[in-house]
C-alpha cells in the first residue's frame, strides 16, 4: 500500500504545481480522491480567492466520494476565510479516509484541520512524501510564519566566475534552455527585483514570456531615481504593475507616477527595507536577478533563502569583467554563505546548482 499511496500523492504534487503564479499568497495545493483502487477525481488550487484543491477535486467527483479516499499534498483548512472550511466539505462527503504530505504552519490551521477530521471518524494519515510536499512550498511556509517574503538571488555566470566581458557585454551568458527556466521562476515567484544599473545597461521588461498573466511584481531600486521616462518598464507599467524603491522624490517621481508607476521613497534606502515594504504588501517570494551590486548588497546584509546560479561553459577573464557578487563582500571564510539540500540540474549545456541558504534572513533558524 505504501506504493501505491506515494503514486497517489505524487499526483496530487504534480497537480498542485499547475498552480504556480496564480494562487499566491496561498501555497500550492493537489488533490487526488481514490474510490476501490479507482482515480474518481482530481483537483488544485486553480487561482487566487478560488475553490481549495479538495473542493475542486470533490466538485469533480465521477461518483460518490462516501467510502474514498483523499489524497491532499497539504493539511485541509479548518477555518474561514476566502472560502469556507475544507474540512467540512470533506466531512459531509462521506470521506473514510484521508492522507496527508504535510502539516500547515499557517497558525490559524497547524494541526487543527487534521485534528477535525478525527474528531468526524475519518481517519488520518499524515506525512506521504513530506519532504517534496514541503518543498514546493517552501515560499509559502517562509511568509506564513515570517512575514517577510522568501528572497532568492538568481545570477548567471561563466566557468571563471563572470556575469559580463570586460567591455559590459553580457547577452547571453546562457543559452536558451536556462533562459527558459528563468521565465518559469519569474513565474513562481510573485516579485522579481533589480538595481538600476541593470536597467540602464538592459532595458529588461522583466516579465514571465511563458505566462504574462502571472507576471510578477517588478521592483527596481533607484536610489537616485534615473529610471529612463522612455524605458520599457515605464512603458509597460499600466499593463504590469512597477515599483520604484529610492531615496529621491520631487518632480521625476511625480512624472513616473503619471506613467503608471509606484514610487516609495525612502530617507536610507537598504535592502531589509525593501523586503519589509514588499512583507507589508502581502507579497510572498521575491527573486533577486541583480546585477552584482544589488546582489552584494542582499548578500552584505545576510537576506537570502535560495540561490539559483547558472553555470555556462565559457571563460571570459579579466580583471574587469564582474563577477556576481559585488560590494565589499564577506571578509572570514567561516562567515560564507553555504547553502544546503544542494540540486544540480543540467539545462541543455549549462548547468544550474541551486540549494538553501544555511542561515536565514533575519537570524531565524
Amino acid at each position: 500500500m505504501t506504493q501505491e499511496k506515494e503514486q497517489y500523492m505524487r499526483l496530487a504534487l504534480a497537480l498542485a504545481q499547475k498552480g504556480e503564479g496564480h494562487v499566491a499568497p496561498n501555497p500550492l495545493v493537489g488533490c487526488v480522491i481514490v474510490k476501490d483502487g479507482r482515480i474518481i477525481a482530481e483537483g488544485w488550487h486553480e487561482r487566487f480567492g478560488g475553490p481549495h484543491a479538495e473542493k475542486n477535486a470533490l466538485a469533480h467527483c465521477t461518483e460518490d466520494p462516501a467510502g474514498a479516499a483523499l489524497f491532499v499534498t497539504l493539511e485541509p483548512c479548518c477555518h474561514y476565510g476566502k472560502t469556507p472550511p475544507c474540512t467540512q466539505a470533506i466531512i459531509a462527503s462521506g470521506i473514510r479516509k484521508v492522507f496527508v504530505g504535510c502539516v500547515d504552519p499557517n497558525p490559524n490551521v497547524a494541526g487543527k484541520g487534521i485534528a477535525a477530521l478525527r474528531q468526524a471518524g475519518i481517519l488520518v494519515e499524515e506525512g506521504v512524501l513530506e519532504e517534496p510536499c514541503r518543498r514546493i512550498n517552501e515560499r509559502f511556509f517562509h511568509f506564513i510564519t515570517t512575514k517577510k517574503p522568501f528572497v532568492a538571488l538568481k545570477y548567471a555566470m561563466t566557468l571563471d566566475g563572470k556575469i559580463a566581458t570586460a567591455t559590459g557585454e553580457s547577452r547571453w551568458i546562457t543559452g536558451i534552455t536556462a533562459r527558459n527556466h528563468v521565465q518559469r521562476l519569474r513565474k513562481q515567484y510573485s516579485a522579481i527585483l533589480v538595481g538600476i544599473g541593470t536597467v540602464l545597461a538592459d532595458d529588461p521588461l522583466l516579465t514571465c514570456r511563458i505566462d504574462p498573466e502571472a507576471s510578477p511584481l517588478r521592483v527596481i531600486c533607484d536610489r537616485k531615481l534615473r529610471l529612463p521616462l522612455e524605458s520599457q518598464l515605464v512603458q509597460t507599467a499600466r499593463q504590469s504593475p512597477v515599483l520604484v524603491l529610492t531615496q529621491t522624490d520631487g518632480e521625476k517621481a511625480e512624472a513616473l507616477r503619471a506613467q503608471g508607476v509606484e514610487v516609495v521613497c525612502f530617507p536610507h534606502l537598504t535592502m531589509k527595507e525593501a523586503v519589509d515594504e514588499l512583507g507589508r504588501r502581502n507579497i510572498d517570494s521575491l527573486l533577486v536577478e541583480g546585477g552584482s551590486q544589488i546582489l552584494g548588497a542582499f548578500v552584505q546584509e545576510g537576506i537570502g533563502e535560495r540561490v539559483f546560479a547558472y553555470l555556462a561553459p565559457k571563460i571570459l577573464g579579466g580583471y574587469h569583467a564582474p563577477s556576481p557578487i559585488g560590494g565589499p563582500g564577506i571578509g572570514a571564510l567561516e562567515d560564507a554563505w553555504t547553502l544546503t539540500d544542494r540540486e544540480p540540474i543540467f539545462l541543455g549545456e549549462d548547468l544550474l546548482w541551486t540549494g538553501r541558504v544555511r542561515h536565514h534572513v533575519y537570524g531565524l533558524d
